[in-house]
């Protein structure tokens, strides 16, 4: 399997974090795709293969092109076939930056990319699908969402800040106090925060202990318990609680490899 990221270029950097590409030729036996709780988006093009959907009860292939919102629930995706994906990451607040839409509309959805632009939407996800190779590819995209740019009119900048500040500086960081950075109410952050990043303030940075927590994968050994207090947990029953909320495992299984969806980390 392949995993690469390529970082944007400066006029999209501060609302795509990088593009991926995930690629696997082996098409010998079944392969589970697993995502985790995210606080931010993703746009996702199946450029090779199909992915069954895995959390309904009809199993219906995903669209070869969707937006996969920032969710607080992990998903499953099978194939049995060899597969290459290409995504960009995003922050959460580029969604009514780039779409003019509340990010709040489309969280923990999965939405396919025409019925989210339209017109637009399908023609994209032509070029993205008959490009030769993945730097046509990013090239197309970074094209697409500059021009998005363009016609959309700016976001709140302070929540903006609040977002970023929450995602690389301090994911210990309590609601109060985030808002107080930032000089709103809680009241007034809340309503706007939820607005940009499509959850409430508390239930958004549980999301981002979350994931800095996950992020320890693969590196010097910790115990639970190291794990909990360096991301601002208050015990280590409560970051197993939200672990397995989030991800869908216990940590202990998740951070022994070999978990299911860490595929690319291994």
């Amino acid at each position: 399997m392949k995993y690469q990221t390529i970082a944007p270029s400066a006029p999209l950097a501060p609302y795509v974090r990088f593009f991926w590409i995930f690629e696997s030729n082996t098409a010998s036996v079944p392969y589970v795709y697993r995502s985790v709780a995210d606080g931010c988006a993703e746009l996702l093009f199946h450029y090779k293969g199909t992915f069954q959907d895995l959390n309904t009860e009809k199993r219906e292939t995903s669209p070869l092109a969707l937006i996969h919102a920032q969710t607080s629930r992990p998903s499953r995706f099978l194939t049995n076939t060899a597969f290459g994906i290409f995504g960009v990451y995003l922050y959460p607040f580029a969604i009514p930056r780039l779409f003019g839409l509340p990010s709040s509309v489309l969280t923990s959805q999965l939405v396919c990319l025409q019925t989210l632009l339209g017109q637009a939407g399908t023609e994209l996800e032509e070029r993205i699908l008959t490009a030769g190779d993945n730097i046509s590819r990013v090239k197309i995209l970074s094209s697409f969402l500059v021009n998005c740019l363009k016609h959309q009119k700016k976001s709140n900048e302070a929540i903006e800040a609040a977002v970023l500040y929450a995602i690389h500086r301090n994911c210990k960081i309590s609601v109060k106090a985030l808002s107080a950075e930032f000089c709103l109410s809680e009241r007034q952050f809340e309503r706007r925060f939820k607005e940009l990043s499509g959850f409430t303030p508390k239930t958004y940075l549980k999301i981002i202990r979350f994931q800095e927590a996950i992020k320890t994968y693969g590196g010097k050994v910790k115990s639970l318990s190291e794990i909990a207090h360096a991301c601002g947990y208050y015990d280590q029953s409560h970051f197993i609680h939200d672990f397995k909320s989030f991800s869908g495992y216990h940590p202990r299984q998740y951070f022994r490899g070999g978990a299911e969806g860490t595929d690319y980390r291994d």
